[in-house]
């Protein structure tokens, strides 16, 4: 069996592949191309007024990178309505190198001293790919999502893939899109030249917003 090195995972992501496990404590990863690509566009990202009023009253203090393990950790384990996760120890060890390359990026939401939500995800060129999410109180998912979202734009990011689309995911615009679509639109985003570092961890809720600009 052909050992899972970060060199092949990134190989793997540029050629439109990702890997998964069966369950968490799966010792296999196996890897995965649909036919069907869900993603996020980033020009028609739906922000709901809901929210828009949400973030408004900064309910979360938004932290990035500051707790990758402790992100990617609450992603994989069980939660109310999910009784498994496809994150085994494989996959976290792997993305937790390449965190420390500065590839892999998390964000987090906290209230006070606990981490109550966030999102990680691995970033390449234009190119941001979403692994997942958690949440412990609510909306934090969803405000970790539309702060990646201004930082992706500001940054200078073509693609958001979700990998799968959800109805969760959906309430933000994404969208299914054909496997040779997909490929198109990584093979020219993965040539952007994208910064994740272009945002302080201190922007104004105001500044999100601007950054965000599809409500209704």
């Amino acid at each position: 069996m052909t050992k899972i090195t970060t060199e092949l995972l990134l190989r793997a992501y540029v050629s439109g592949i990702f890997p998964m496990a069966e369950t968490k404590k799966s010792d296999k990863i196996f890897w995965v191309d649909p036919e069907k690509r869900g993603i996020i566009p980033l020009e028609k990202f739906h922000l709901s007024k809901r929210l828009s009023k949400t973030i408004k009253t900064t309910p979360f203090t938004i932290t990035y990178d500051k707790v990758f393990l402790k992100v990617i950790r609450a992603c994989s384990s069980e939660s109310k309505g999910r009784n498994k996760t496809w994150i085994n120890g494989q996959i976290m060890a792997l993305f937790e190198n390449l965190h420390h390359h500065k590839l892999a990026h998390s964000i987090e939401c906290w209230d006070g001293n606990e981490l109550v939500g966030g999102l990680y995800g691995l970033a390449l060129g234009g190119v941001f790919f979403g692994e997942s999410m958690f949440h412990h109180k609510t909306d934090a998912s969803k405000i970790a999502l539309i702060y990646l979202v201004a930082r992706l734009n500001k940054g200078g990011f073509k693609l958001l893939d979700t990998q799968f689309i959800t109805n969760h995911l959906k309430q933000f615009g994404a969208i299914e899109i054909p496997r040779k679509d997909y490929l198109e639109m990584l093979d020219l985003d993965l040539n952007e030249d994208a910064n994740f570092y272009c945002l302080k961890s201190d922007v104004p809720p105001s500044s999100i917003l601007q950054l965000v600009t599809q409500t209704s």
